[in-house]
């Protein structure tokens, strides 16, 4: 079932495995006055979800919701055509998840393709933020993240044939030292080491965002033959560590929690950039008392446009994308 409630008080986050998903309008305030799809007597629009086991209920949820930001930024009179068409992209890629999948290492390949999916989620924000005329050429980046694979072929050595170890470090060797990618700062994470076309650009990137591209080169080569057993990449949880693959038959680390699935991973790049455009950042050298003041004070003045304005827009697209996944 589906309620809709309205509420004038931000409700927590919501965490993607919840059964409740809470959608919180930011754009309650800009330059022009409150828009037309907004109450004038409430700061924000709360729309309360409960889905529960059922297919349908959760088929309804995501028709109902899907576009409900797009709409509201239509009627206040920006163009989210090439936004939509990702995000209808975005949506069928996810839509072919089963249990099953939502579950399998990213190193396999199986019928959800994650990096056009990351860069379906790229696509939506750039439309959003740059108002371009031409929406961002998916296609395009899908070959770069292919030739990266094709590239390594030269690295590649028979020897590795006898060393799975050898293998994957020659791997990482033409990724991080080669090539140049590496691991953008966790504590400050800037918004283009999130998306995977300026990973690809710049060559920093998130944790998630590396370990995709390292999953995306190994299920290449599993797919020319050349890589011949069952290789897992380690994901990791600290700040500064870079994503490494192993032989999971010869490690013991082959059944922990680290192992990232595919559904995990979407997961974790939509939760890093709800995260990355949240308007309320933490300010450790601020008490409790005094960040909820600054956030309140945040809301209700009459001065919260400009890039406070791209940010609200930002973190409620990943909001709304992680209840798609959901």
């Amino acid at each position: 079932m589906c309620s809709l409630t309205l509420s004038s008080s931000s409700p927590p986050l919501p965490t993607p495995t919840s059964s409740f998903f809470t959608i919180s309008s930011a754009l309650s305030k800009s330059q022009y006055g409150p828009p037309p799809f907004l109450a004038s007597s409430s700061s924000s629009r709360v729309v309360a979800c409960h889905v529960g086991s059922n297919s349908n209920a959760q088929q309804h949820v995501a028709t109902d919701l899907k576009f409900v930001l797009h709409d509201a930024l239509h009627a206040y009179g920006i163009d989210t055509t090439h936004a939509r068409e990702a995000r209808e992209q975005f949506c069928s890629q996810i839509g072919r998840f089963t249990d099953i999948e939502k579950e399998t290492s990213i190193c396999i390949n199986r019928c959800v393709d994650l990096g056009r999916t990351a860069l379906y989620i790229a696509a939506e924000d750039d439309s959003l933020v740059s108002h371009s005329s031409v929406p961002l050429p998916v296609d395009d980046f899908i070959t770069r993240l292919d030739d990266l694979s094709m590239d390594y072929c030269p690295h590649y050595s028979p020897e590795y044939d006898s060393s799975p170890e050898k293998f994957l470090e020659s791997i990482e060797r033409f990724l991080y030292i080669h090539k140049g990618f590496r691991r953008a700062n966790a504590n400050a994470l800037e918004p283009r080491a999130l998306y995977l076309h300026s990973v690809l650009t710049h060559r920093s990137g998130s944790a998630a965002m590396l370990s995709l591209i390292y999953s995306e080169i190994l299920k290449m080569l599993r797919l020319w033959s050349l890589l011949y057993f069952d290789a897992e990449i380690f994901f990791p949880h600290d700040a500064l560590t870079l994503p490494t693959g192993y032989h999971k038959q010869k490690s013991k680390e082959s059944d922990q929690a680290h192992i990232m699935t595919s559904g995990n991973l979407l997961v974790e790049i939509l939760s890093d950039l709800k995260h990355a455009f949240w308007p309320f950042q933490h300010d450790h050298t601020k008490t409790l008392f005094l960040r909820a003041a600054t956030a309140a004070n945040c809301v209700d003045r009459s001065d919260f446009v400009g890039e406070s304005l791209l940010t609200a827009v930002a973190h409620k697209l990943h909001q709304l994308r992680l209840l798609n996944i959901g």
